[in-house]
């Protein structure tokens, strides 16, 4: 006999941001007593037996005394096609965990949040997601933050998802590149600069959230069909970043942008 599926639904009102949404359900499960919080967006698809290889995976992970924040699934953009790797620190870049056949997992300094099965525990130490955030580098803060206080998360590749990054793709010099609205990009480099501002955070990735934030600013402002709007709303977010404006955007700041000179 299959077990019994329960589903619960709470209707916010308004769009409180994602880390807000993501709180309200964590905090209903942990309420309820559950043991593992998954997370999935609402446009990611997992494989029928995703999280039966991401429970596997954090069992053994644990059994050999590993602290763990999270585990994560591999997962595929069907517009890029190739799968996305999992990430970590070396030095002052990001590198690339590939994937070996003597290794069905890689310790990831952080993972995106769908798809992310993360014991009850792990929320015990570090806490829930960042709601002054509201959208975007939500998960990539949680997980250095779980990093900084002993608990890593590990990517598992034989757990897979397809998942839509970015709002659309195009190609530029050979490569893929995906693509984010105005709004979204405001997100990004104000919640870049929150995070490098946070006391915690180290020297190392105060350098690379803010070198990646410049090739950003260098390439969407020039290369993008709306670079004027692109390039006024990161400004917008630098702006706010450092003036430490958090939450959703207010629709007078935004119009503000859009009126600024070109």
């Amino acid at each position: 006999m299959s077990p019994e599926l329960r589903v619960a639904t709470e209707n916010l009102g308004d769009n409180h941001g994602i880390a807000h949404a993501q709180n309200v359900g964590i905090q209903h499960m942990l309420t309820g007593g559950a043991t593992h919080v998954l997370l999935l967006d609402q446009d990611s698809i997992p494989a029928p037996d995703m999280v039966q290889h991401l429970l596997l995976a954090l069992e053994r992970l644990q059994a050999s005394g590993k602290r763990v924040a999270a585990v994560g699934p591999s997962y595929t953009d069907e517009r890029q096609g190739e799968v996305a790797p999992f990430v970590y620190r070396k030095g002052l870049s990001i590198a690339r965990r590939p994937m070996s056949s003597e290794n069905d997992m890689a310790e990831a300094d952080f993972l995106i949040a769908s798809g992310c099965l993360i014991p009850a525990e792990a929320f015990a130490r570090v806490g829930l997601m960042e709601e002054a955030m509201f959208i975007d580098y939500v998960d990539i803060e949680w997980g250095l933050r779980a990093q900084m206080l002993g608990m890593n998360s590990f990517g598992v590749y034989t757990a897979k998802m397809q998942h839509s990054l970015g709002d659309e793709w195009f190609s530029f010099r050979g490569r893929r590149i995906p693509v984010h609205s105005a709004l979204r990009h405001y997100y990004h480099f104000r919640n870049a600069l929150w995070l490098c501002r946070r006391p915690w955070i180290s020297t190392a990735w105060r350098v690379i959230l803010l070198y990646r934030l410049l090739k950003q600013f260098a390439f969407f402002s020039i290369v993008a069909e709306d670079r004027r709007q692109q390039a006024r709303m990161m400004t917008l977010g630098i702006w706010h970043g450092l003036r430490n404006r958090m939450g959703k955007l207010q629709a007078q700041s935004a119009m503000a942008s859009r009126n600024m000179s070109p």
